[in-house]
């Protein structure tokens, strides 16, 4: 199989993983009906087996009975963080717990952790929507998979790894941190994928040319990179200082993990959303009303082949817009065209909106920088502040920092719409990822 030929590739792998191309690229008709069939059941299950569902079903006066087109979907109530949060730790499983596999977990930094459950089969399928994303991303059978995703309650770790295996790669279980055996590791081990945040690529980027390790010039070929929205600056930075194409991959926890969409490595423009296991919309998150297709607002997700945790209507906080646009990989699966930000994440600095990709667009590439940074968000007597701080390129001079923080302060009032303070660090000044980035410092 060619890096842009995965839809026709063979059928089996060594490992099991079934190639199913009549699935992918299966007519948009054929796939609503696919869709209808699942939804009815999954419905079902849920209303059957979940108090919550059946409470929440019954309080706004719909049940499975009165879903006869996907647009009816509509009628039903959503479902968010908090939910899972109050019926802690096992209450939203559908199945008994002895039936439950597997469990992962959210960090419940600001709670409760968010449990999420997997039944056998669930573990099965969601290992082969991974080995099809990694397909999906330029990924062979036989490839050399480095993974540093984060290992644990954390479901991109072990998502990616049994995907991988799956698809017939080999894998190196790396996790995330110790960022210079990292790097040693991807050399001598002669990885053709990797696997990680992008600011922790950006890391691993930083620390090779400190350590004088040549990535660009091994057999590294594919980065596979999600878990934190990044910036179309970013992508090229990456694939610029790594000599690879780098694929955006969408997922979480609570409706799977990752391989829930990706990009395919033929465009990279629009994350293919697998519909045969998830069903999309998009909604205005003031109004709560469905968007038509094309226009942006929160994504919403409804599994349809969830045994331990089906999830109807998830409320993702996920800006982004769908689009149905031919791909020239041959799928038809929708697009779910990058996500901006979040509605949690975005900023309302003096009236206006900002999300942190904002700045980072700006902020990747702009001269005698590094694509290094945080937001700081103050409150100065009863107005709100940003700060942006921002790390120095070594080549830049010190003496340079002023200079170059007023022409970043301009750039950002003209292209975002808003005034900050800029301050330029010394380079390793800015604290570096060693998972997910922490872009956002709010100390009001």
């Amino acid at each position: 199989m060619s890096i842009g030929n995965s839809v026709t590739a063979p059928a089996f792998t060594s490992d099991g993983y079934m190639y199913q191309p009549e699935i992918e690229t299966l007519p948009r008709e054929q796939l609503a009906e696919l869709q209808l069939d699942r939804l009815k059941k999954t419905l079902h299950h849920a209303y059957s087996n979940v108090p919550h569902f059946k409470q929440s079903f019954d309080d706004t006066g719909v049940n499975p009975e009165e879903l006869h087109s996907l647009e009816d979907l509509a009628k039903f109530p959503f479902t968010v963080k908090t939910d899972l949060r109050d019926n802690y730790p096992f209450g939203m499983f559908a199945v008994p717990r002895d039936q439950v596999t597997r469990v992962h977990a959210s960090s419940g930094t600001t709670g409760k952790p968010t449990v999420v459950g997997y039944t056998r089969g669930d573990i099965d399928r969601w290992a082969q929507l991974m080995a099809r994303s990694i397909a999906c991303a330029g990924g062979v059978p036989g490839d050399m998979l480095h993974n540093a995703y984060g290992y644990g309650l954390f479901t991109g770790g072990l998502g990616a790894h049994y995907g991988a295996e799956k698809l017939g790669c080999t894998v190196t279980p790396m996790s995330g941190g110790n960022t210079e055996k990292q790097n040693v590791v991807l050399r001598d081990f002669g990885a053709n994928v990797l696997c990680a945040t992008p600011s922790f690529a950006l890391n691993l980027a930083d620390h090779a040319e400190q350590q004088d390790i040549d990535l660009r010039s091994g057999p590294l070929r594919i980065g596979i990179f999600g878990a934190e929205p990044w910036s179309d600056a970013m992508r090229a930075e990456l694939e610029q200082r790594l000599d690879i194409k780098a694929v955006d991959i969408y997922g979480l926890s609570e409706i799977m993990g990752p391989g829930v969409a990706i990009e395919c490595v033929e465009e990279q423009a629009g994350l293919h959303g697998w519909e045969d296991h998830f069903l999309f919309e998009i909604i205005d998150p003031e109004t709560e009303q469905p968007l038509p297709m094309g226009e942006t607002g929160e994504l919403v997700i409804t599994t349809l082949t969830k045994e331990a945790l089906p999830m109807i209507r998830y409320r993702t906080r996920d800006i982004t817009r769908l689009s149905t646009e031919p791909c020239s990989c041959g799928r038809t699966h929708v697009r779910i065209l990058r996500v901006t930000g979040r509605n949690d994440d975005m900023m309302i600095i003096r009236g206006v909106n900002v999300y942190p990709s904002q700045i980072e667009s700006v902020l990747v590439g702009f001269p005698n920088i590094a694509p290094h940074y945080q937001l700081v968000i103050r409150r100065d007597g009863n107005m709100d502040t940003l700060d942006a701080e921002v790390e120095a390129n070594p080549n830049a001079r010190p003496e340079q920092y002023p200079a170059i923080a007023a022409e970043v302060t301009h750039h950002i009032k003209s292209m975002v719409g808003i005034s900050c303070k800029v301050s330029i660090k010394a380079p390793g000044e800015i604290p570096r990822s060693e998972g997910k980035a922490v872009r956002v410092k709010d100390l009001r």
